[in-house]
């Protein structure tokens, strides 16, 4: 049984140590928030992610897993040290590194004996080894003789989707130049690995740098078929048929290629940013990384645009129902959600707002307070009463065969502007229902070619 400190209990935080407690470790985790504490050892999670609150509670009750405020008993326990901190966006858009500095300043002035410090938090390239200097100038302060290996870790949890990640990841990659390290690290995590060939070893600089580009490369895809999408709605093409089209090569693969209102969440914009502040340093720029938060952000108003131009850009006695607040399904999360755009732009233009969401109503009441044009509905049907149109902003499951003909009867306007292209839109035109999604739009090109054709001036 490893012994095992986690310092930091956000989401990553608590997935991982959730998880190799469920490995068979002997884990505890570290945090300042003693509120947090308190609830996680009674079993009580702040957020939403499927399955883990049952394996929160599993490995509670076998004392596998515990949480604590006290950084002496939580450093001298683990002979490996993972830093699970966050490093949220300075005004700059560089990351702040200030818990990663003083998660490893704890390490120094309080580890009893030899382990590993790995580093997991999204870091800029370098960061690890500055993590290592501070602990070896704490150890040394204290004149210890006292060995701290280092490595990097980077984390590719999906939400939603994060217990699955971390039992079944599709590869593990270490960061480090020390071969005893990669194969302590190997040891570790072998029992969720199915092959050797899923760990990736490489500089710890390299690993850093692995985890931005990765995310920086999806939010490109998203970018990148979102403008398609654009096109495909001026032009009379369907995205879907696209995505499959493009999809179908496997050099290609269809994954993160579905339009809609931008990407959200709290990694990818925050990633780029972080990685843009390296144009200076380095003395280059990247363009690409650039257009893909402008195409994003010009993204999050598309949804909105389409509801506004419907009602002829009036909508100031208009009751907008929407399905879906948080930035995915199967998660609460709301952070740079396209929903908060779309809300914003609704209210600022007279618009009220029934909103439901099946995770997210407690962070939307948090993030939006109360508010006379905003109600949070219990269910989705609830969301319709008094409504003139419908928005599908996420794409829960338990929006993806609703009642039509309920929906029909209580909207004002039939009327359903779908951000994530679930519905067949032949399906709806056959029960009479008016559907205007991503991407799937008719040719206003061939409409204005047909004008043209018609008038006096071109017929001569």
């Amino acid at each position: 049984m490893n012994k095992i400190t986690i310092h930091g209990i956000g989401y990553v935080g608590l997935v991982l140590g959730s998880g190799l407690a469920e490995l068979g470790n002997q884990v505890i985790c570290l945090d300042t928030d003693e509120r947090k504490i308190e609830q996680l050892n009674e079993g009580i999670i702040s957020f939403f992610e499927p399955g883990l609150e049952e394996l929160l509670e599993k490995n509670l009750a076998n004392n596998r897993i515990s949480f604590t405020t006290d950084p002496v008993k939580a450093v001298q326990h683990g002979d490996y040290q993972f830093i699970t901190v966050g490093t949220p966006p300075t005004e700059d858009g560089s990351a702040d590194l200030t818990y990663v500095f003083a998660a490893s300043k704890n390490i120094g002035q309080y580890i009893d004996k030899n382990c590993i410090v790995i580093t997991k938090s999204t870091i800029p390239i370098g960061t690890t080894h500055k993590v290592k200097a501070i602990i070896d100038a704490e150890l040394a302060e204290r004149k210890s003789n006292i060995k701290v290996g280092i490595a990097f870790n980077p984390e590719f949890l999906q939400e939603g989707n994060a217990v699955h990640n971390f039992m079944h990841p599709n590869r593990i990659i270490i960061g480090s130049e020390d071969p005893d390290i990669i194969h302590k690290m190997k040891e570790l995590f072998k029992a969720t690995m199915t092959s050797d060939k899923q760990f990736i070893t490489m500089s710890t600089c390299s690993a850093e740098l692995v985890k931005y580009a990765s995310n920086t490369f999806l939010a490109l895809k998203i970018s990148f078929i979102n403008e398609i999408a654009n096109i495909a709605d001026y032009m009379g093409a369907n995205i879907n048929s696209i995505k499959e089209g493009m999809g179908a090569d496997e050099r290609i693969n269809p994954y993160f290629l579905s339009a809609g209102g931008g990407f959200g969440g709290s990694c990818f914009s925050k990633d780029i940013k972080a990685l843009l502040k390296a144009e200076k340093r380095i003395h280059y720029s990247f363009p690409i990384l650039n257009a893909i938060e402008r195409v994003n952000e010009r993204q999050k108003h598309v949804l909105f645009y389409k509801v506004f131009r419907y009602f002829n850009e009036y909508l100031y006695d208009k009751t907008i129902a929407v399905w879906g607040l948080a930035f995915k399904p199967n998660s609460s999360d709301m952070r740079d959600a396209v929903s908060i755009t779309l809300l914003k732009e609704l209210w600022q233009h007279g618009a009220k707002v029934r909103a439901y969401d099946p995770a997210a109503t407690t962070e939307a009441r948090v993030l939006f307070g109360a508010r006379d044009d905003l109600i949070l509905c219990t269910s989705k049907e609830d969301a319709l009463i008094g409504a003139d149109a419908l928005v599908i902003v996420t794409e829960w499951e338990d929006f993806l065969e609703p009642d039509f003909e309920l929906i029909k009867k209580l909207l004002r306007y039939q009327v359903i502007f779908d951000g994530r292209n679930i519905y067949n839109r032949e399906h709806l035109a056959s029960l009479g229902i008016e559907y205007l999604s991503i991407g799937r739009g008719t040719c206003r090109l061939c409409e204005e070619t047909k004008k043209k054709a018609g008038t006096k001036e071109h017929q001569e």
